[in-house]
């Protein structure tokens, strides 16, 4: 008898041990997966900032031939496409940037020749579906991040996520060139 009962409790020593692992294991690997994810968007935000760095200037030759004596305006948009090919995606050369881009495209509203230029539509549509992707792998990266968070918090993970070295991921915040836009109305000019 006390040797069965003896086996029992080992055995069931046994057994919890063994799911403890097990669920261990499944956090771990839970947490990888989710983690991985956090990565991506911020790999997929890097390659947009890239795609938009490599667009600039394309659309900076499109315009010298237009407004040649601008050379302020595209001197600045260089400068600070390089900054942000430099920077870190988060600093203010971001911003810094999108100033600069936004004056640029505002030529095209003073010299309706450049306006007119199919070349200049083109890249100026190009760079709109550059920033739409942009916000895109922002908005997947934010998604990423929140479920990453959860799963971080969550029982029985929040036990461990510390422990198995699992830090808070960080949102995709706006900078301050985009937050003023993206409370107004768009404007829409014919």
């Amino acid at each position: 008898m006390v040797d069965i009962l003896g086996w029992f409790w080992t055995s069931a020593i046994l057994v919890i041990a063994v799911v403890f692992v097990l669920l261990l294991i499944g956090i771990y690997n839970t947490l990888v997966r989710l983690r991985q994810n956090v990565r991506q968007g911020v790999a997929d935000i890097d390659a947009q900032l890239r795609q938009r760095h490599d667009l600039i200037p394309n659309l900076v030759e499109a315009v010298k031939g237009y407004a040649g004596h601008e050379a302020g305006t595209l001197e600045a948009v260089i400068a600070a496409r390089n900054a942000a090919a430099r920077g870190e995606p988060s600093s203010g050369s971001e911003q810094q940037l999108r100033v600069a881009l936004d004056n640029l495209l505002a030529l095209g509203e003073a010299y309706p020749d450049l306006k007119a230029s199919a070349n200049f539509q083109s890249l100026q549509s190009e760079l709109a579906d550059v920033e739409d992707k942009l916000a895109a792998a922002r908005r997947a990266l934010n998604a990423a991040a929140a479920r990453f968070n959860s799963a971080r918090e969550s029982f029985p993970a929040v036990l461990f996520a510390g422990l198995l070295g699992f830090g808070e991921a960080d949102f995709h915040r706006l900078d301050d060139s985009e937050k003023g836009s993206v409370d107004q109305v768009p404007r829409i000019a014919f």
